[in-house]
């Protein structure tokens, strides 16, 4: 007995050892997976590589999310496939449309703003190609030759002709880099600018440019890595915003007129104007301190063309010497109430710096005509009216304070932390979080290139983030070799438009349940975080994919993360549209509930109507 005990207790205790054993060895296991630091990352990726989990044309995640269970019997019912528009709809921009906008008044360029179809006349067809349509050329060559069959318009070429801005030749267009004011190219006119302006030092990092004409001006100041936002108004100069961003520049179609910028306050490091056509000195100044709700503290402007340079080319204006004079002298009166404070104005170009901050020069902003602008509208702009009133800036503690925070010069202010979230003035942001968008994104986008290897070879050259969040997305895949146009939805939570540009990007407000200011086909590719699942209940699915066909080129790429009830729905509405799509698992595995639609949009044209 007393041996049969001792077996006993022996055994027990042996189990107990090997139990113990195998759970902390586990335990370590896991730990060493989650870590990433024993290549445990390594291995799950190797396994998903040789299995192909994360490409299979048809994802079957039934076992864990059924589309049986979701609302609307989305996972089985049909959607009728999308025919082509008409041809006379090639050029389509719905919310531009010039037959439209000739119903509204012409007061302050009210007419060339957005003015959007009723529900009635929405278009829910494709937009076609024009006939013989090709891919463009890449960067750079594209900035200096744009397909004749892409954009099939010459008006520009008559009556910019002796400007240099684009020539006709063959079947492509040349743009020698001229403007109306700068006969010897862009970049003399640039080199005249960085004499003042600390331009190629990395502390212009993000320009406008109003009335851009074919942006020539944004397409030679990529080369001092600025990137700028061009816009001009879609008018009987056709095709300008069409032509840059053919050419691979940013760019959209816009106006000063009654409406505010879609942009934030503080936001631009330059603002620009070459004979843009816009009344600077009409209105009260408003269009000045429009601008001046969008420079950057310590922020310059340039204006160059008429007035400026009037006495020596009043004769080629065919105005008056008293006309202009009186011109600039209310820009000048305007520029002083702003606090702005001229640093040069030489060879017909002037340029003026913003105020660092209110304390410079608070007893000249005490009028009693114009007033101070609510901190509380700051970001509210969308549809909002442009006012008489000056933008007050965040408080300082002295004079030599830079409002809102000092800026990094860029690249470095790409990934350091945001003024506006370093200094707390977003409270539902934190350094932490920060740090962690970026972190999350870079694993995200790693992922997105095993499935799309052609992510960041310069095949895609415009790209749209419809849901840019803190601007993470396009940080990661920052290259000269393409631009992020980072867009934030009106109905977002928090508008972090303001973060973006304090990383160096550029982006502006949009309501998705809306047509973008942009002509068809100027996209290469379109990524969407959570848009179907925010805009579940303001509009239709259709209508925002349909936009997305509409701004996409022909076989341009889409990625689109969502929620897997949103995806099995926009899955059926793209394949409707001749999209070649993919659903993969997250990341992290098939259990997680977000998914990830790719999708390529088919190549036809007005004579190839068939995919």
């Amino acid at each position: 007995m007393a041996r049969n005990f001792t077996e006993n207790r022996t055994r027990n205790t042996l189990i107990v050892i090997v139990v113990f054993g195998l759970c902390s060895f586990f335990y370590l296991l896991g730990a060493w997976q989650r870590s990433g630091s024993g290549g445990g990352d390594r291995i799950q990726n190797w396994v998903n590589e040789q299995t192909k989990c994360a490409q299979l044309p048809n994802l079957n995640f039934e076992t864990h999310h059924r589309a049986s269970d979701l609302p609307n019997d989305t996972g089985t019912s049909k959607i009728k496939p999308f025919e082509p528009c008409d041809e006379q709809y090639t050029d389509y921009t719905p919310c531009e449309e010039q037959k439209r906008a000739m119903t509204f008044p012409r007061d302050n360029m009210i007419y060339r703003e957005r003015h959007c179809p009723p529900e009635k006349e929405k278009l829910y067809c494709l937009i076609p190609a024009p006939n013989g349509y090709v891919a463009p050329f890449r960067w750079p060559k594209s900035r200096d030759f744009v397909p004749y069959a892409n954009v099939p318009h010459k008006s520009l070429t008559v009556e910019k002709a002796i400007q240099n801005w684009v020539h006709y030749e063959g079947n492509v267009f040349r743009f020698p880099g001229g403007g109306t004011q700068f006969p010897q190219g862009a970049d003399t006119y640039i080199d005249q600018l960085a004499s003042v302006i600390p331009i190629a030092e990395g502390k212009v990092r993000t320009a406008l440019d109003t009335g851009c004409g074919v942006a020539s001006l944004g397409a030679y100041l990529l080369k001092k890595n600025v990137l700028t936002m061009s816009f001009a108004p879609r008018d009987n100069h056709e095709a300008q915003v069409q032509f840059a961003l053919e050419r691979g520049v940013p760019a959209y179609i816009g106006v000063l007129g009654s409406i505010k910028l879609p942009f934030p306050s503080r936001v631009f490091d330059m603002a620009h104007c070459s004979r843009c056509l816009i009344p600077w000195s009409g209105n009260n100044g408003m269009y000045m301190m429009e601008v001046d709700r969008v420079l950057r503290p310590g922020g310059y402007w340039v204006l160059s063309g008429p007035p400026i340079g009037w006495k020596i080319h009043y004769k080629g204006w065919q105005r008056t010497k008293e006309d202009l004079r009186n011109e600039q002298r209310k820009i000048e009166q305007f520029a002083e109430l702003l606090c702005w404070k001229k640093i040069s104005e030489k060879d017909g170009i002037a340029i003026w710096r913003k105020r660092l901050n209110d304390k410079s020069c608070s007893m000249k902003q005490d009028n009693s005509k114009i007033g101070k602008c609510e901190l509380a509208t700051d970001n509210d702009v969308w549809y909002k009216k442009m006012e008489v009133c000056i933008t007050p800036l965040p408080e300082v503690n002295s004079v030599s304070e830079v409002a809102g925070g000092q800026l990094e010069p860029f690249p470095k202010r790409l990934n350091a932390v945001p003024p506006r979230i370093a200094l707390g003035s977003m409270p539902d942001l934190s350094v932490q979080s920060y740090e962690d968008d970026n972190k999350l994104w870079q694993k995200h986008v790693k992922a997105y290139k095993k499935i799309n290897n052609l992510l960041d070879t310069g095949r895609y050259r415009n790209i749209m983030d419809m849901n840019a969040g803190l601007g993470s997305f396009a940080a990661a895949l920052e290259s000269p070799k393409l631009w992020v146009m980072n867009v934030i939805p009106t109905i977002a939570n928090t508008s972090t438009l303001g973060v973006i540009y304090e990383r160096g990007l550029i982006g502006m407000y949009h309501d998705w349940c809306e047509g973008f200011s942009t002509y068809p086909r100027t996209y290469d590719l379109i990524h969407s975080n959570a848009i179907f699942s925010l805009y579940q209940n303001k509009c239709k699915f259709e209508d925002i994919l349909l936009e997305m066909d509409r701004i996409l080129r022909p076989e341009g790429a889409v990625i689109i993360r969502d929620k897997v009830d949103a995806l099995v729905k926009v899955e059926k509405i793209a394949n409707a549209m001749r999209w070649k799509t993919r659903l993969a698992d997250h990341e992290n595995g098939p259990h997680v509930p977000e998914k990830i639609l790719f999708a390529v949009k088919q190549y036809w044209a007005t004579g190839n109507k068939s995919s």
